[in-house]
């Protein structure tokens, strides 16, 4: 069945941010078209990078240009769930108390730097984005929907850091870097104007509610089930490699189907190819897999591209 009317002006809307946030966050444009898939998709984004590449100004710019509600959380050691959730206080010259939300209550929050912090705190993030809700002093509260978390997070090996639980980590469907600019693209940043300020100056581009609405048309874009096959063959590959002490879960497969409808549903089409499942797989295989030695970020890359060569995609009839 093709897309609607509707949804076709809304893939196009969707273009024209992709062509908006490529004004500021040049030479990014897959990251985010990749990090937009992820929030069709309902999933939450993990940025990993080392600073300066611009990966809190992406985030912003991609809230300011849905018109979403935005907040965002500076991971420090000292951070307590508190200061995420938030807290109870007494009402004024009564008996009974209040509570006071935090930021995690925004339909888009940038938890930056999140690996910064204890665990403890992390805990409590992890809660949040597995149940969409928090608890206080024993009193659960629901998060606002839609609820994305859009997280970064410096290599583990800076001074600093924890590692995040493979609990919370599998919560993300997406691993994404935006890396380092070509020389083309750092000389065209370097001649553009200021970006900070190119951001207070953007207007939503996709209303919040379009956005929901396409993302409520995701389950229905079509997959053959030759295309599940071959999601299923490539994840039995992660489980049976002798290097790989982890392998890709099932939810890591159903993930990739969803991003695999997204990614479609962003090209204008109502059904999935082979090429959207490749183009997916390595952001939502990046941070599940496990080697049994060190990998570096690049051999992990390496790993998941050689992966999909084994593999020989089925041929659309």
């Amino acid at each position: 069945m093709p897309l609607t009317q509707e949804e076709l002006r809304a893939v196009e809307q969707i273009h024209r941010l992709f062509r908006t946030v490529g004004q500021i966050i040049i030479g990014k444009e897959e990251v985010t078209k990749l990090t937009l898939t992820a929030m069709l998709a309902g999933g939450h984004v993990l940025f990993e990078d080392i600073p300066g590449v611009g990966k809190t100004l992406l985030v912003k710019t991609i809230a300011k240009c849905l018109g979403a509600d935005f907040s965002r959380i500076q991971f420090t050691p000292d951070l307590v769930p508190s200061d995420i959730v938030g807290f109870s206080m007494p009402r004024s010259g009564q008996d009974n108390f209040v509570f006071r939300k935090g930021p995690i209550f925004s339909s888009i929050v940038l938890a930056d730097e999140i690996n910064r912090t204890s665990p403890r705190t992390q805990a409590a993030m992890l809660e949040a984005m597995a149940e969409q809700q928090v608890t206080s002093d024993g009193i659960t509260y629901q998060l606002p929907q839609p609820f994305f978390v859009l997280a970064t997070q410096n290599p583990i090996e800076y001074e600093g850091t924890y590692p995040l639980p493979e609990a919370q980590l599998d919560r993300f469907l997406m691993q994404l870097s935006l890396g380092y600019p070509n020389q083309k693209q750092e000389v065209e940043m370097l001649a553009a104007p200021n970006q900070m300020m190119a951001l207070q100056d953007l207007e939503p581009i996709l209303p919040l509610e379009s956005f929901l609405q396409l993302k409520a048309s995701v389950p229905r874009i079509h997959i053959e089930e030759s295309l599940l096959q071959y999601v299923v063959d490539l994840g039995n590959l992660t489980r049976s490699s002798a290097h790989i002490r982890l392998g890709i879960s099932p939810r890591g497969n159903q993930f990739c189907v969803i991003a695999a409808k997204a990614y479609a549903l962003l090209d204008g089409r109502s059904y999935v190819i082979p090429d959207d499942i490749k183009a997916v797989l390595p952001a939502v295989y990046r941070h599940r897999i496990l080697f049994y030695d060190s990998y570096s970020s690049q051999q992990t890359d390496e790993a998941i591209q050689a992966l999909l060569k084994r593999v020989s995609p089925p041929i659309r009839r």
